[in-house]
């Protein structure tokens, strides 16, 4: 499973996790409440809320949890620097607050900082201010302050930091020089050593009047390397749990009862690193063994097996084997570690360098963050970050900016991480305990926004099979739930109405932030090898309109209530994706080759069956194809008549676009074209295949982000061996998209992106490479009789989840 399809940006979810869950929004304009200057008041009882959630891995820090889980917990005590709207859209005057209108209604948001962007064309500097409101105290009554602030921007761009956040992959000014202790000539003068010791390979010996030393050779050759490709490695390990387990446990881990011993094992079945029989695991290269009831993979014994499946090559692995998620490859990492290790011993480094230049203490209350250039989707990592409290994590004793020192020692966050299992901030709630597998919380006193309604709230780690009768039974009081056939079936045999929401349960869905798709590689099917011809395009414009008409019947037979079809390749929860009012809003694959038409409004589904069938003739005719008696007999040169489709669904069909499949192949058989339908029971078939660029059609989905920037998907420098992403797996190469892509992430004009972007998704959908297939729904369901729904925040949103406001939540 290499190459992540799915380009989750755990920071952006985390900061937009903190950003909306306790970010503060009025009920409705009419309301005359101002959350923020409410009066402390004691909870209405105590009856204690308890949520279901999946198995917690116990980092409850703001600073390196990685699950949602953890994430989730964690958000329950903090407050973020950024504010956000039931869009996604930033609030940046969140302390005095903004209305804006969602669904007919206009919410006012408010939030603890203020935060400005100005980008100075000129010196091509973006400058990003962060200003908190005074008077914000944490759950232990000290008032929150812009040392706070800056305390929380070191803990992340210490180099020590290791975690989900990337805030260090942005051009910061002054960053890199902090971060390595070196000035530009000392930094300039390591990195041609580091180059050289590169070169020298994994087995030299140093004779002398070399540009390193023995010492230097082996930091970087026995220490750093094999510690920045550790880290990846255990990146992976937790990508895969993050993303896997509740999907993939019991397929891939049969008869297994999970534990934190078996996420290596886990991870090692799921990425072809080792295959699993009788519970018994074998590693692929190395072929150790491990018997998972007694004795289990380290680490260590994956960095071994990675090191024998790629002969000691870090990029090779990397170019391979990265989730996507790394802000930095192997080598990368190993270098930038060299020339902070040795180079900040050098001789003319002895003053070091005390701070990061780009970031600046303004006033007691605000901070003030430089970048070189500008980049639409920064601001949301920049100042979407936590307020953690300097004297909780880490240590007032070396509190000393002046003179280097931020709460811990360069270098070390081990007093950071000494709080990892115990979470404090200005959140809604405190943190008191976790036993038993549940997380005990107590509302905060001391929150901005007024003491929370409901006074303990409780997080109790719950099968997801078991959510919906654990909420009926009165077990849990809510929770989320996986959305299927099967489950809303379940709940309505709870409801006396036999609908998902009634008097014993009631279901609020969202939909999820990421779609299902069809992918076509335009440098497989195409024409002449030219992937743009207008020829080209009618080849794939004859597979995609097939494949588009049976979406509807497939996808609700398979989700039904819980997906919906999708028309443009973007997630509906983006604010730019298109909407069936815009001009221009069509069907995906809805006109024929003389651009007309295809459907009318009272066909029958047979009828539009028929109709997609004559259509694809029809621009398989456009093509270049030889047509004899209403099929294609003969292609043209540099295409076939044959083409495979690549789908993991286990072997077994279980996919939600399996039926568009095989009907679309019954379809496509009758006017001459074979689709071979390939449904391995190693999904590694898939997976690498796209990494080598051999697939002709494949199905898969993505994970979104909130900002839709397209550069690492469409833009071609991210087709796989070009050096960039290696995920445009669709291969599209159009200079207009990607001048297209570059101006859309220049802008901070929302409406003028939105244009650019609708701009490039008719591009993608005329190359048609893409077919879009379904949006799903997340869904939380929530007691009906025990909680007084009539608190709960209304018109949730992916971006505005139900906790959102929970401090005016109550229970019945």
């Amino acid at each position: 499973m290499s190459k992540k399809l799915t380009k989750l940006l755990a920071l952006l979810l985390a900061c937009m996790m903190c950003a909306t869950l306790f970010a503060g929004c009025k009920k409705a304009e009419t309301e005359t409440e101002q959350p923020g200057d409410t009066t402390t008041t004691e909870p209405a009882n105590d009856t204690p809320l308890v949520v279901a959630y999946s198995p917690f891995s116990e980092k409850f820090s703001p600073f390196f949890a990685d699950t949602q889980y953890d994430v989730d917990a964690v958000n329950m005590t903090q407050i973020s620097m950024l504010t956000t709207d039931r869009m996604g859209g930033i609030i940046y005057n969140a302390i005095d607050g903004e209305k804006v209108n969602y669904n007919g209604t206009d919410y006012e948001y408010k939030g603890p900082c203020n935060v400005t962007v100005s980008y100075d064309q000129s010196a091509d500097v973006t400058t990003y201010t962060v200003k908190l409101k005074e008077g914000i105290k944490f759950s232990d009554g000290t008032e929150a302050t812009a040392d706070d602030m800056l305390f929380t921007y070191y803990v992340y761009l210490d180099p020590d930091y290791v975690g989900s956040t990337t805030l260090s992959s942005y051009d910061i000014i002054g960053l890199r020089n902090y971060q390595t202790q070196t000035t530009d000539d000392i930094y300039d003068k390591y990195n041609s050593m580091f180059a050289d010791i590169y070169a020298a390979g994994a087995n030299y010996t140093v004779k002398g009047g070399e540009s390193f030393t023995q010492e230097q050779y082996d930091l970087f050759w026995k220490t750093l390397l094999p510690e920045a490709w550790k880290s990846q490695i255990q990146g992976l390990v937790d990508y895969v749990y993050n993303n896997y387990f509740g999907d993939y446990w019991e397929s891939q881990m049969p008869g297994l009862t999970y534990s934190d011993n078996l996420k290596v094992a886990f991870a090692m079945v799921m990425w072809g690193f080792g295959t699993l029989e009788n519970n018994v695991l074998t590693a692929t290269d190395t072929s150790k063994t491990w018997d998972l009831t007694a004795a289990y993979p380290s680490i260590d014994d994956l960095y071994d097996e990675c090191v024998a499946k790629y002969k000691g090559d870090p990029e090779a692995y990397f170019n391979t084997e990265a989730t996507g998620e790394e802000s930095t490859s192997i080598l990368a990492a190993a270098q930038t570690n060299f020339i902070s290790q040795a180079g900040s011993a050098d001789p003319g480094m002895s003053g070091g360098i005390k701070s990061v230049s780009g970031i600046t203490k303004v006033d007691n209350y605000t901070i003030e963050v430089k970048t070189n250039g500008y980049s639409a989707p920064a601001v949301y990592s920049i100042c979407g970050l936590n307020i953690t409290p300097m004297h909780y994590y880490g240590d007032e004793k070396q509190w000393d900016p002046d003179n280097g020192l931020y709460g811990h020692p360069f270098g070390d966050l081990s007093i950071v991480r000494g709080n990892t299992t115990t979470p404090m901030g200005a959140g809604a709630y405190k943190f008191v305990k976790y036993e038993n597998k549940v997380i005990y919380y107590e509302a905060n006193e001391n929150y901005w926004r007024g003491t929370p309604k409901i006074k303990y709230i409780q997080f109790k780690e719950t099968a997801s099979a078991e959510v919906a009768s654990a909420v009926a039974s009165g077990t849990v009081d809510a929770g989320e739930m996986t959305g299927s056939k099967d489950r809303f079936n379940e709940v309505k045999s709870f409801n006396s109405n036999a609908e998902i929401s009634g008097d014993v349960i009631t279901t609020s869905k969202v939909d999820n932030l990421g779609y299902g798709y069809i992918g076509i590689n335009a440098d497989r099917v195409n024409v002449g090898g030219d992937q743009g011809s207008e020829a080209s395009k009618n080849l794939r414009k004859a597979l995609a309109t097939v494949l588009a008409v049976y979406r509807d019947s497939a996808y609700d037979s398979y989700y039904g209530e819980a997906a919906s079809v999708i028309q443009y390749p973007i997630s509906n929860t983006s604010w730019a994706a298109p909407q069936p009012t815009d001009d221009g809003y069509r069907q995906a694959y809805s006109v024929d080759a003389s651009g007309k038409d295809i459907y009318t409004s009272d066909m029958t589904p047979d009828q539009r069956y028929a109709a997609a069938k004559t259509a694809a003739l029809g621009f398989l005719e456009a093509a270049g194809y030889t047509v004899e008696n209403g099929k294609a007999v003969a292609a043209p040169t540099g295409a076939r008549l044959s083409y495979e489709v690549i789908i993991p669904a286990d072997g077994q069909g279980d996919h939600p676009s399996f039926a568009v499949l095989t009907d679309a192949q019954a379809a496509l058989a009758e006017i001459g074209i074979e689709l071979k339908i390939n449904d391995p029971a190693d999904s590694n078939v898939l997976w690498n295949a796209l990494d080598a660029g051999e697939q002709d059609l494949w199905c898969a989905a993505w994970q979104s982000t909130i900002d839709p920037d397209m550069y690492q998907t469409y833009h071609s420098s991210g087709i796989v061996g070009r050096g960039g992403s290696d995920s445009n797996h669709y291969h599209i190469d159009n200079a207009d998209l990607d001048a297209l892509i570059v101006d859309a992430r220049k802008s901070d004009d929302q409406a003028y992106r939105k244009a650019i972007y609708r701009q490039c998704l008719d591009i993608i959908m005329d190359y048609a490479v893409e077919i879009p297939a379904y949006q799903r729904q997340n869904c939380v369901i929530f007691s009906t009789q025990r909680i007084n729904l009539d608190t709960l925040t209304p018109d949730i949103t992916t971006y505005w989840g139900w906790m959102n406001d929970i401090e005016l939540l109550e229970m019945k």
